[in-house]
């Protein structure tokens, strides 16, 4: 048994009583407190035209995150790379590690992570947005960041950065088992995104490791999990807390967005029957209550799944409540196999 290494996914939301300015500050402070707490990672999610969510420019904010903070790793939660050239991604995380080395994680997903004329706004060509693509060029990218598996790579003719010495822990992302075997087939660190995944997350993860094959940057499988929590010493009090994600969840399946609610607001406009029935099929928080009703589940989480880490997410109307739930996981010393 050994302590599990925690980690943090953001997505830089905006409220409705504070501007994207705000919004980049208070992740500044969340960013901040993780490191303080001896938090493993600080990754930032991509996503475009959402008014709940700033983290549309993941290397931006990793170097903002990443200059304020002292040794956690920053990184991205991912890149989602249909949207963009392997080559300019490429680029931007070799500047990322010569400037912070042995800081910087790449995480890569293979959806859009938006609309498909936001993607082809970003893409600029539309028979490049095809996912079917996505292993090539996962492989195209890692050939700039020091890995040389392929055969006559681009990048031995196109350097992505002069003379590297470090390069960026890559990651492969998913919510399904096509991206869980895919990471394995590549023999990639991967992560499962059970905080809005409708898959079997035991499932997933025997996928992942029954496809695992040793490559040059990984010999044997390692996985991590990521899920949404909010603590309170009182449970009515974190369920309360918890609102605006509930909000967000249905806001989404409606398609009527809009920033992060209040506590506040989530209370006053409640959860009508219909509202309650969809909830239990939508990615609302995952696991709310007291410390100590959350600790056994998080534990069984790992174990069932046999991660070697956590990665935490959550929609909160303010900072300092996912602060406090950093702090409190920290406390309950989790343990991995």
């Amino acid at each position: 048994m050994s302590t599990l290494p925690l980690s943090v996914l953001d997505l830089v939301t905006v409220t409705e009583d504070t501007t994207t300015t705000q919004a980049l500050h208070r992740s500044i402070t969340l960013a901040k407190a993780a490191d303080e707490l001896g938090y493993q990672r600080y990754w930032v999610a991509e996503h475009h035209n959402m008014p709940a969510v700033a983290s549309t420019n993941p290397p931006v904010i990793i170097a903002a995150l990443a200059a304020r903070t002292e040794r956690i790793r920053v990184g991205s939660g991912g890149v989602m790379l249909p949207n963009h050239a392997p080559y300019v991604v490429a680029e931007q995380f070799a500047l990322l590690e010569g400037l912070y080395p042995n800081r910087i994680d790449l995480g890569l997903g293979r959806a859009p992570g938006t609309d498909q004329r936001t993607a082809q706004a970003l893409r600029r060509v539309p028979d490049s947005l095809s996912v079917e693509e996505f292993p090539q060029h996962v492989l195209e990218l890692m050939s700039w960041l020091g890995d040389n598996r392929l055969e006559n790579p681009m990048s031995a003719s196109l350097a992505a950065t002069p003379k590297a010495e470090t390069y960026p822990e890559v990651w492969l992302l998913g919510s399904s088992a096509y991206s869980a075997q895919l990471a394995g087939m590549l023999g990639l660190r991967y992560c499962y995104a059970h905080h809005f995944g409708q898959m079997d997350e035991v499932a997933v993860m025997d996928a992942y490791r029954n496809r695992f094959e040793p490559s040059p940057v990984l010999d044997a499988p390692h996985a991590m999990i990521a899920t949404s929590v909010i603590t309170d010493a009182e449970h009515e009090r974190a369920e309360y807390l918890a609102g605006p994600a509930k909000q967000m969840a249905l806001a989404l399946r409606t398609n009527k967005l809009t920033p992060v609610v209040s506590p506040e607001t989530a209370a006053e406009r409640g959860i009508n029957p219909l509202d309650a029935q969809m909830l239990a099929h939508l990615p609302a928080t995952k696991f709310v209550g007291t410390p100590e009703e959350v600790r056994p589940q998080l534990q069984d989480l790992v174990g069932r799944t046999g991660v070697q880490e956590l990665m935490l997410a959550a929609t909160t109307h303010d900072v300092q409540t996912r602060i406090d739930t950093l702090r409190d996981v920290q406390a309950m010393r989790l343990t991995t196999e």
